[in-house]
C-alpha cells in the first residue's frame, strides 16, 4: 500500500515554507506522492452542493486561498527527489487540453517523471458560469480532453477532431518523460466516474467508504468487461481511514494507494504526525 497527502496547497501549504516543509518531510518518512486541489475562482453565495460534505458547502470561508494546483506541484518537485506529485483534482473540463498537456508534460520532465493528472467533471456550476464553459457539456469535454491529451503527448506532431476539441496538425512539446504519457486518474465517487475509469483511466479515485467503494470498483469492472479490458490495469488510489484494519480491507478491495489529510497545519505538529504515521503505520506494513 503506498500513501498520500491531500490538500497539499491550501492553508500554510499555499506559502513556500509550509510547502517545503509539507512536501520534504512527506518524502523523509516514506510518504509516496502529494495531492493538490483546484478552484480557479469561488463564487460567494454559491447555491451548487459540494459533493464531499454533508452541509453541502466546501471546509473554510469563501475566501480562502486555493493557488494554483500545477504550479504547487512544480515548487514541491523542485524541493524532493522521489515524491509523486498529483492534482486531486484539476476540474479538467474548464480547461483547454493543449494547455494541460503542456503543463503536465512541463512537470514531468522538471520533475522526473513524477507527475500524475488526476482529473474531475466539476460540482460548482457558478464557477463554469463565470468561465463561460457549459455545465452540461462538462462530462463530455472530460472524455474528449483525455483523448486530446493522449494525442499530444503521443511523439511526432497529431491533429485533432472532436465535438468540443478540434486542431489540425500541431506539435506540443516537450513530450512527457512517462510514456505513452502522464498517468491519468479519473476522479469521483457516482456510477458514471466508474465507468469513465473503465472506458479512459489509468487509474480511478473514489472517496468513500468501503461500501461505497466496493460497488463502484463492481460498475468500473463491469464496464471493463464490456470493453474487453483488464480492470487490473486500472490503478486504484481511495481515502479513509488508515488504522490496520481499514488499509487490509481497502487493499483486499484493490486499493493500491490511500490518501489522507495531513496529520497538522502547523510545521512541528506536521513533522512530528508525519514521523508517528511512518513509524506506525508504514513500518508495520
Amino acid at each position: 500500500m503506498k500513501f498520500g497527502l491531500m490538500f497539499a496547497n491550501v492553508g500554510p501549504f499555499g506559502q513556500p515554507d509550509g510547502l517545503e516543509n509539507l512536501a520534504r518531510t512527506a518524502e523523509e518518512v516514506g510518504i509516496e506522492s502529494i495531492w493538490t486541489v483546484e478552484h480557479v475562482v469561488v463564487p460567494t453565495g454559491y447555491r451548487s452542493k459540494y459533493p464531499y460534505n454533508s452541509s453541502g458547502r466546501m471546509p473554510g470561508p469563501e475566501n480562502s486561498p486555493i493557488p494554483d494546483p500545477l504550479l504547487s506541484l512544480a515548487y514541491a518537485a523542485a524541493c524532493t527527489e522521489r515524491l509523486r506529485l498529483g492534482t486531486g483534482i484539476l476540474i479538467l473540463p474548464q480547461r483547454h487540453p493543449a494547455y494541460v498537456a503542456k503543463e503536465l508534460a512541463t512537470l514531468d520532465v522538471l520533475s522526473g517523471g513524477r507527475a500524475m493528472l488526476g482529473v474531475g467533471i466539476g460540482w460548482l456550476e457558478e464557477e463554469f458560469q463565470t468561465l463561460g464553459i457549459p455545465f452540461r457539456e462538462r462530462a463530455g469535454r472530460t472524455e474528449e480532453s483525455i483523448q486530446a491529451l493522449r494525442t499530444l503527448w503521443k511523439p511526432g506532431a497529431h491533429a485533432f477532431k472532436g465535438r468540443y476539441y478540434s486542431f489540425g496538425e500541431v506539435e506540443s512539446n516537450p513530450k512527457p518523460v512517462q510514456q505513452p504519457g502522464v498517468p491519468i486518474l479519473i476522479g469521483g465517487h457516482v456510477d458514471g466516474a466508474a465507468r469513465r475509469a473503465a472506458r479512459f483511466g489509468d487509474g480511478f479515485f473514489p472517496m468513500g467508504d468501503a461500501a461505497t467503494l466496493e460497488r463502484l470498483l463492481g460498475i468500473m469492472r463491469d464496464e471493463c468487461a464490456k470493453l474487453d479490458r483488464d480492470p487490473a490495469e486500472i490503478e486504484i488510489t481511495s481515502g479513509g481511514r488508515t488504522d490496520p484494519d481499514t488499509i487490509a480491507r481497502y487493499r483486499d478491495l484493490g486499493v493500491s494507494r490511500m490518501v489522507m489529510p495531513p496529520p497538522a497545519f502547523d510545521p512541528e505538529g506536521l513533522r512530528k504526525g508525519l514521523h508517528e504515521f511512518a513509524d506506525n503505520v508504514i513500518a508495520k506494513l
